[in-house]
Formats: structure tokens, sequence, C-alpha cells
């Protein structure tokens, strides 16, 4: 099988490499067509580019990994976000379909608009607050077009590499005697290593049963709020040796309304992934033990 994997050194696509190796041949893609295999098109804003790839790739199975995630910028770069999250998926279905090809996908709590305090399921009502989770919620239709798809809705994405919450708190937990840390949003921090594992235990089963294909809810289970995260992650950290400045009782808890961003996030990010765990057999652990790991691969790095 050949795999064309997009957005390969995001956070999911380091992480998809390896997990999707044992499937098949994988062809992974950067945004930039330098460093790319026949510099191939891995561009999502460049809808003719990557119509053209997928052509020559030919490929079996393409796991779209790329978006654009800048949910602030989002709210005036409105074009751009809608071309990347919607119109490179719609493109995505078109050719995949038309090959027989498997296509997979990613998208986010922020398809929601974070009311009540149950966790979210899949056939609940869509209602974006913002234009990034109204782009990616688009996104999900257009990769619908094509029936042999799958769908993961995930939340607080994290991995040791790259930009994420937890390392912004490392940073900052060095730097400040106090930190202020909203905790009136709830969710699941979701290990980009735990996602990746998912997909390819879930793309093997659904290209078997076809009748698998379509959207899940996929996070880790448990669920905390941004301040309890950043707590989590501070403590451990200094329990590794890592220089936190910051004292545990000055990571001071503020509500959402008293961070002034451009786009408004869902105070309710919890999602319902018993779908998955039931028809896919797959066990979805607590958050804090992926997040411990990934603190330690990060100490250990940092002493080397």
């Amino acid at each position: 099988m050949k795999i064309l994997l997009l957005g390969r050194n995001g956070q999911l696509g380091w992480e998809l490499q390896r997990s999707l190796a044992p499937l098949g041949e994988v062809v992974a893609l950067a945004s930039q067509a330098q460093g790319n295999p026949n510099q191939w098109c891995g561009d999502l804003a460049n809808l003719e580019g990557l119509r053209q790839t997928v052509r020559e790739v030919a490929p079996d199975l393409v796991v779209n990994a790329a978006a654009y995630t800048a949910v602030d910028k989002a709210q005036t770069d409105t074009q751009q976000a809608y071309a990347v999250n919607a119109l490179a998926p719609a493109l995505l279905a078109e050719e995949t379909q038309r090959l027989g090809a498997w296509l997979m996908h990613y998208s986010t709590d922020y398809v929601f608009n974070g009311s009540g305090e149950q966790p979210w399921r899949e056939s609940d009502a869509c209602a974006p607050l913002s234009v990034y989770g109204a782009s990616k919620h688009q996104g999900e239709r257009e990769i619908a077009r094509n029936p042999k798809h799958l769908i993961l809705r995930t939340s607080w994405v994290y991995a040791a590499r790259g930009s994420n919450f937890a390392k912004t708190m490392l940073r900052l937990g060095a730097e400040r005697d106090e930190l202020r840390v909203i905790d009136d949003q709830i969710g699941a921090p979701t290990g980009a290593e735990l996602l990746a594992d998912v997909s390819a235990l879930a793309l093997r089963q659904a290209i078997a049963q076809p009748a698998l294909a379509g959207l899940y809810h996929c996070a880790a289970s448990g669920q905390t709020s941004w301040h309890g995260y950043a707590q989590f992650v501070l403590q451990e950290a200094r329990g590794l040796g890592m220089q936190i400045h910051v004292r545990p009782e000055r990571i001071l808890p503020i509500k959402s309304a008293d961070y002034a961003v451009a786009a408004p996030r869902p105070l309710n990010s919890r999602l319902d992934c018993s779908r998955i765990q039931e028809l896919f057999s797959i066990n979805l652990p607590f958050w804090q033990l992926a997040v411990r790991r990934m603190l330690e691969e990060i100490a250990v790095n940092h002493r080397l």
C-alpha cells in the first residue's frame, strides 16, 4: 500500500511517519516542496499543486495531518484558513474518491460551542465559535464526500517536538514569579503519539471492514482545565530536576473572560470517545501518563 502523508513536520505528522510505516510505503511531504521527494507539493494552500501531487503519487491512502491552526489569526486571515482547512480537504476527497483511495483527516473540539458539561458525542450538533472552528467543520463535511474516510476529532494536542501549551508553561515557569492560567476551559491533553498509534490501528481495521468508515472522537481519558494542566506540568518538571522558578501557589486560576483573545474558545472541550474504543477495541489511557512521558523526554534532551 502506498500512503501519502501531508504535514510531516507537524507534531502529529512527525509521529505518523513512524506509526504508518508498518502499513506500507509512506511518501511524507512537508509544506515546502524543496525538501520533498520529487519536489512534490505538500502546501494545502496550493490547490493545483496539491492536485497534481496526488495524481502523480497515486496513493492507496492519503493521511492529512496538515492544517491552519492559528486560531486567533484566522479571525482576520479567513481566506487562508478556509483554503487550508476546507478547500484542500474538498480537493483531497475528490481526488481520493477518483482513485478509489482511503482518506484520513483530523479535526477539533472547536467545532462545538462549548456549552454545558457533558462530553460531546459525534452526533451532537456543531456550532463553532470561531473562524478556525467553522473552517474545520466545513473540512469535515468535505472529507466525508469520499465514503472511504476516517476523521478523528481530538483536543489539546501536544508532543515533545514542536510548540504547545506544556512547553510554553515550562518556559514561562522558568522565567516568572507568577503565572495566570485559565481554569474554566475543560478538556483532555492528547499526545500526538497516541493519535498516531490510534490512526494506524483504526486504518488497518477500517480498510479491512469499510463499514467502520466515518467520524470518531479520539482524546486521552480524563479531564482537566488549562490551569490544572499547567500545575501538573510544572510539578512534574520540578520533580524531574528541571529549573522551575514559579512556586505552585503562584500559578493562579483566571477566567476566560479575563484573558483577551481574538477568537473565543469553547469552555467545554470534553469529547465522548466511547465509540472509537468500542468499535476498534482501542484503549485511550489517562492524559497524565503521556504528559509525564513527554516531560521525561524533554528533561533528558535538555540535559544532553
